[in-house]
């Protein structure tokens, strides 16, 4: 059972989050007309440091904190690769982010599937970008409340039974009401208190795991002789797993709804060239986290079978004094909010814009766009709370594992699609249902494991990579096949060159990259 000075300061930290909730509407208020972009994206206003706030509480949520740690916990160095593939997202952002936002602004996009409408003018296309985003975003929004739940009841602060359920159900309802009233600026003010709590936090539980355990070098000598020194090294085997997870999941993570959404809120690229410069630093937080896995390993904390996410949390219960845990606790907490709150208005913003306005109501008000996307948010929450209380935690991860591989599969259409116009919209949606159907029967013939077996000797990838090659082989193929053909294609009305320009050398003329 947690103690009283453990409840209070987590007590404390969620009520500074729901105090932050309430003013959220002081962030860059706006005298303009109720519209989805001053609701979902606040404007367009905000600028480096809430851009980094906002950005990096999205992208590393509180599933990510316990999910990395929990995996080092039961197989060593395979979790690390989050450490990577958080890196290679930031030159990634620099790039894509920076440019899509211009896209997007000079034309109103709100979603990525706005942008596949206009480069493409294919209105099937951007249906099944907004659709595979909201499917492979809603699993994700789920994560959020099962990792809370894991901390807590590791911790002690989550009462057994119905009471914990309300508990949580209070927690959600507080969020839900802050977002469905100021949309996206809630969570952004809440992400800055929590990178404070977390920092701090994290920052303080390390230095006393070091203290106690006499350095990194015990720590890492005591899991080894837990684990098998082995598991705490690549092997050779593990290698190709490792990298394609890392580049997969970065490439994937760009296209998610609720990223984009963060993004698009900046005040212009210039600040998403910043925060992408700046990001790096929440890569150290993973880093440290994935650290505490392995001194749970060393300090011999046993976390139930099929629950290693909840070794970090019982660590910081053992080692630490109550408010510092409290704090702990708390700060993991909020960090769930914040990407929680971001999913449900991307998710709920992409139905409006490229369902609802498509093809049910084509000339809603834009008061009526905003109406309905509060509506869909508010059920996106529900149906998430429904959805961790109705069915197995397994079978979320499960679906989130399947939701990584479908939605790098909108990668051709949306990142390639920002430098050239050439692939043809029809071989787009074909690479794209290719790509699916290979990824999820890869996925779910190895029994819901995103690593395998291509059939050939020994070797192991990241599914959603190995069905990325083929979309983008079916789409190449196709384009040829249909440019041959003379199949006309969409208009495109986004002002960006229909293919990758070509330099010529100023003496030779011969071309450059």
């Amino acid at each position: 059972m947690a103690d009283g000075a453990m409840t209070a300061t987590f007590l404390a930290v969620i009520g500074g989050a729901s105090l932050l909730a309430v003013t959220a509407r002081r962030l860059h208020p706006s005298d303009r007309l109720p519209s989805l972009e001053g609701w979902a994206l606040a404007d367009r206003g905000l600028g480096p440091v809430w851009t980094w706030f906002l950005l990096g509480g999205t992208v590393f949520t509180a599933y990510t904190f316990t999910a990395v740690p929990g995996l080092a916990y039961g197989n060593g160095a395979a979790a690390f690769f989050a450490v990577p593939y958080t890196v290679i997202v930031c030159p990634l952002a620099f790039v894509l982010l920076s440019r899509l936002w211009t896209v997007a602004r000079r034309h109103g996009y709100v979603t990525a599937a706005d942008f596949v409408r206009g480069r493409y003018g294919s209105p099937s296309l951007a249906l099944v970008v907004a659709l595979t985003g909201i499917l492979a975003t809603m699993p994700y929004l789920a994560l959020q409340l099962l990792g809370i739940r894991a901390v807590l009841t590791a911790g002690g602060v989550y009462p057994r039974g119905a009471t914990g359920d309300l508990v949580m159900v209070a927690l959600f309802a507080g969020l839900a009401v802050a977002t469905y009233r100021h949309g996206l600026r809630a969570p952004a003010v809440i992400s800055a208190l929590k990178a404070v709590a977390v920092f701090v936090s994290l920052t303080a539980v390390t230095w006393l795991v070091l203290e106690r355990l006499g350095g990194p070098g015990p720590v890492f000598d005591g899991a080894a002789q837990r684990l098998g020194s082995p598991a705490l090294l690549l092997s050779p085997a593990q290698q190709p797993a490792y990298a394609t997870l890392a580049l997969g999941s970065a490439l994937a993570l760009l296209m998610y709804p609720h990223v984009l959404t963060a993004g698009f809120a900046a005040d212009g690229p210039r600040t998403l060239r910043k925060v992408s410069v700046a990001l790096p630093a929440w890569t150290g937080l993973l880093a440290l986290f994935g650290f505490l896995g392995i001194a749970a390993l060393a300090t011999g904390v046993r976390a139930p079978k099929g629950g290693a996410e909840a070794a970090v949390p019982m660590l910081v219960d053992r080692l630490m004094p109550g408010p510092l845990a409290g704090l702990v606790f708390g700060a993991i907490t909020v960090g769930a909010l914040v990407p929680a709150a971001v999913m449900s208005i991307a998710a709920a913003t992409s139905f409006v814009r490229n369902v609802y306005v498509e093809y049910v109501h084509t000339t809603a008000t834009p008061k009526r766009q905003v109406r309905i996307a509060k509506a869909v948010s508010l059920t996106a929450k529900v149906g998430a709370v429904a959805f961790v209380f109705g069915l197995r935690d397994q079978d979320a991860v499960n679906l989130q594992l399947l939701g990584g591989v479908w939605i790098l599969q909108v990668f051709p259409a949306v990142a390639v699609g920002l430098f050239t116009g050439r692939l043809h919209p029809r071989a787009l949606l074909a690479g794209w249902a290719v790509g699916m159907a290979a990824g999820t029967f890869m996925v779910v013939r190895e029994g819901f494991s995103s690593i395998v077996a291509l059939g050939f000797g020994p070797l192991q990838v990241y599914a959603g990579l190995a069905a990325l090659l083929l979309n983008l082989t079916v789409t190449v193929a196709g384009t040829a096949v249909l440019e041959r053909l003379g199949v006309p294609r969409g208009a495109d009305l986004t002002d960006l060159p229909s293919r990758l320009p070509v330099r010529r050398h100023p003496e030779t003329g011969a071309n450059q990259p």
